[in-house]
């Protein structure tokens, strides 16, 4: 291997770890705690703000100058589908033993929420292991988009940070939720521990065999990624935020668009 292809690695490998550890540090924090719900409520819409600049500039405008806009508006599509139906039955899989909808099923902000108990998708459902899955499912194209970025050597830097501010609140209210329905702290770490390095590998992937790829090939899953990510925001981050955090969560998104944006102009 070339110097500076070890080089491009080792930076993924870092940017990977960096990326995955608000898993880890966001399950130390909610096995344990629990916030103030429009502090939840502001974290989710905060990095709703930063992911909507990351997908925007780092992963479709990318997906269009590697491939055309034909092949990005294909992936980016089919990211979102996907997306969308597996989270349909994540959300079933969360279900909790109630009559009437209760949102985003997976993502139970009451369950690490000072003000109100857990609903019953934490306590009789399975919320947090369905949360888990859900990050796992659009964690890994937007690592392996953060990988092809640092490959190319195009920065990553917002796509970095938008990533992380996303991954801490999610695991916080998913390792919450699995700490309502009894699971253990080993339990709870470990899981999420076992996501964290599955998606440093996913950057390690991305910055290494596919950042070699022609660019047609590279388009598609920067698209992908970028529907994956897209759909997140309208199916769980955004309205949940709103539903826990009212009007104000309208500031929140937008100092996380406007931070992510500086970045990206840097």
């Amino acid at each position: 291997m070339a110097e500076n292809e070890g080089d491009v690695i080792i930076e993924s490998l870092i940017f990977g770890v960096i990326a995955s550890s608000a898993l880890v540090i966001g399950a130390l924090v909610g096995g344990r705690f629990t916030l103030p719900k429009r502090v939840l409520a502001g974290m989710l819409a905060f990095a709703a703000g930063a992911l909507i600049t990351a997908l925007t500039f780092e992963l479709f405008e990318e997906s269009y100058q590697q491939g055309g806009i034909w092949r990005a508006a294909l992936g980016l599509i089919v990211g979102a589908v996907v997306f969308t139906l597996l989270s349909q039955q994540l959300d079933r899989m969360a279900e909790g033993r109630h009559r009437e909808p209760q949102g985003s099923e997976k993502l139970d902000v009451d369950a690490a929420a000072t003000e109100k108990a857990p609903s019953t998708a934490s306590v009789s459902g399975a919320a947090g292991l369905a949360l888990l899955a859900a990050v796992t499912l659009d964690g890994v194209p937007e690592n392996v988009a953060l990988g092809v970025s640092l490959g190319e050597g195009t920065g990553g830097v917002t796509l970095l940070v938008a990533i992380f501010v996303s991954n801490f609140p999610e695991a916080l209210v998913g390792s919450a939720s699995m700490r309502a329905q009894g699971r253990s702290q080993t339990f709870i770490l470990g899981t999420w521990l076992i996501c964290a390095v599955l998606l440093t590998l996913a950057v390690v992937v991305g910055a290494g065999p596919l950042a070699s790829s022609p660019p047609e090939t590279i388009s598609l899953p920067l698209a992908f990624a970028a529907g994956a990510v897209l759909a997140s925001l309208a199916d769980t981050l955004m309205p949940e935020a709103y539903e826990k955090g009212g009007p104000t969560v309208a500031l929140s998104t937008a100092a996380g668009f406007v931070l992510s944006y500086v970045l990206a102009t840097l």
